[in-house]
């Protein structure tokens, strides 16, 4: 079974279709899922699904593109809702410097509380980090994040920052990007890590892998993810997706 640890059934993009889509996902070889929150309204939306789906679990957080504006005291909200059955961490939070919406020190702020959120309510985080690979490291730091865990998802920066981050104990979420013809550095990072330390994931409805490139993303492409990884590292297929099922049951501290 494959476990996909980062997905957003919650957008619209899924609204015509989503039952029917997530009741085929065990057939379809599918074990588990994590719906990530971005936003209020979304965090709201990943509850509900939590409690549809019996394969279905949730982080709760804000993304960085989606915390200008919000009223610091939204933290205890995020608290309230981390408390919830099937909720598995905090995310996805974290600093993106590509979209210029919001200002890096607003984002840096929602980073900080949110990981200490995740220390206090002891729940593992998960970290979208874009073009801020420096700031991240160095807030993570900060915050001793290797005493909270978590991943870095959609990871794209380069083997040697890949590194610092397996050094705190910190697991390499890959997805369909890998599958793509010039994601050279990618390759390289995911022939560099450890299988021990690699989830994947979809960032469904986004990243959708080589051959449905372009197309609404979802878990029933992850197989394409898994075949890549195991084309780099030398492996078998079944290795790779019974490997990447257990980190992520240990990364969300779920029981089998």
């Amino acid at each position: 079974m494959i476990f996909d640890t980062h997905a957003h059934y919650d957008d619209d993009q899924f609204q015509e279709d989503r039952e029917i889509l997530l009741r085929s996902m065990k057939e379809n070889g599918i074990g588990r899922i994590v719906n990530i929150s971005s936003d209020k309204e979304s965090i709201a939306k990943t509850v509900e699904l939590t409690r549809q789906y019996p394969f279905i679990y949730g982080a709760v957080g804000i993304h960085p593109s989606d915390c200008g504006g919000l009223d610091h005291s939204f933290i205890e909200e995020i608290r309230k809702e981390s408390r919830r059955d099937k909720i598995a961490a905090i995310g996805e939070i974290g600093l993106d410097y590509y979209w210029k919406d919001v200002e890096k020190e607003v984002q840096k702020w929602w980073f900080e509380a949110q990981m200490q959120l995740a220390r206090e309510e002891k729940l593992p985080i998960v970290v979208h980090s874009r073009e801020a690979a420096q700031d991240t490291l160095e807030m993570m730091r900060a915050s001793k994040a290797e005493e909270i865990g978590g991943v870095l998802h959609c990871y794209s920066y380069s083997k040697e920052m890949a590194k610092l981050f397996l050094d705190m104990g910190f697991y390499i979420g890959i997805g369909g990007v890998v599958t793509f013809k010039n994601a050279k550095k990618l390759k390289e990072t995911t022939e560099y890590v450890p299988l021990d330390r690699i989830v994947i994931e979809t960032d469904c409805p986004y990243l959708a892998p080589v051959p449905n490139r372009g197309k609404r993303n979802s878990s029933l492409n992850l197989r394409y993810v898994v075949e890549q990884i195991a084309q780099i590292k030398g492996i078998s297929y079944e290795e790779v997706e019974q490997t990447t099922y257990r980190n992520a049951l240990t990364l969300y501290r779920m029981e089998d």
